[in-house]
């Protein structure tokens, strides 16, 4: 992890929360969901991508700002993932999860509005750090393709149907290229647009992403039955619990770790194929499986 990158985060999301408005109890909620934490990685993954790709043009709280319409899309799949009507949990980064604090329809509501805003944040960034309005667009269209019903939409179904069945491993992944990976991906692929990357560095980032999403997925099964509740900052078990099909399940802790450290590889292995070098990409690599919550 890149503790000054992730501070440099951290201040844009938090004037960033501070523009957020819906009205009374949705923007509180709004701003309770985006200011609770969390490791930032969707955003640190899209900067250091545009950095890759040989440097984003524009100012840097501009190219700040368009990272972190990645956490934004992010944080409205969170509080989503955690409605009654989903996975029903009540802790998220070591606090009540948003419909706990607020009410499952100020929490909905805080969801769908952070959607729209995410994109328009994205395609205005973009702009003020000079970007074409053609590129504009494609980051935004890759946003939403990342989130939207071939991605973690459509992940997020198919990881609710999954529950008490036992999906073979190619389904298995195949949830968790759309839940969990399309996302990273989208965040890697916009980093080498805005970047200025070529299509074969653009293509070389989106592999990174879908394999670094893995790896970051299958950590997590991993972690749902290593470590408790209170060093994750979320409910420990509940996959277990749900009776869901995890990788840790399948392979064993053991084996788990092991498919995450290939993940790793390939998605470095991605990257040098393709002759680009990141010290920064590398690290939050290594950190997807080394993180402890």
């Amino acid at each position: 992890m890149d503790a000054a990158l992730r501070d440099e985060v951290d201040r844009s999301l938090s004037a960033l929360a501070g523009e957020l408005t819906a009205g009374d109890v949705v923007t509180a909620a709004m701003r309770y969901a985006v200011g609770a934490g969390g490791k930032r990685l969707r955003p640190l993954l899209c900067l250091a991508a545009m950095d890759a790709a040989g440097g984003a043009p524009g100012s840097r709280e501009s190219q700040l700002r368009a990272g972190c319409a990645l956490e934004l899309m992010h944080t409205y799949s969170l509080v989503h993932d955690d409605l009654p009507c989903m996975d029903d949990d009540d802790l998220r980064r070591g606090q009540p999860t948003t419909h706990r604090a607020y009410g499952s329809p100020a929490a909905m509501l805080a969801g769908f509005a952070l959607i729209p805003r995410a994109a328009r944040l994205l395609h205005d960034s973009a702009l003020e750090m000079g970007v074409s309005p053609a590129l504009a667009a494609e980051a935004v269209r890759g946003l939403c393709r990342g989130a939207g019903a071939a991605g973690m939409v459509g992940g997020q179904l198919l990881d609710l149907q999954s529950e008490r069945i036992s999906p073979d491993a190619a389904a298995l992944r195949r949830i968790h290229a759309m839940k969990t990976g399309a996302l990273f991906r989208a965040a890697l692929r916009i980093g080498g647009i805005l970047g200025g990357g070529s299509p074969g560095q653009i293509e070389a980032l989106s592999a990174f992403g879908s394999h670094l999403g893995m790896a970051f997925q299958i950590t997590d099964d991993v972690l749902d039955v290593t470590m408790d509740s209170a060093a994750l900052g979320k409910t420990a078990g509940k996959d277990l619990d749900a009776d869901k099909a995890t990788f840790a399940a399948q392979m064993g802790v053991a084996g788990a770790r092991e498919a995450a450290g290939a993940e790793v590889d390939a998605a470095l292995g991605a990257l040098s194929a393709a002759g680009l070098k990141s010290p920064v990409l590398e690290r939050l690599a290594r950190f997807a499986v080394d993180r402890n919550r």
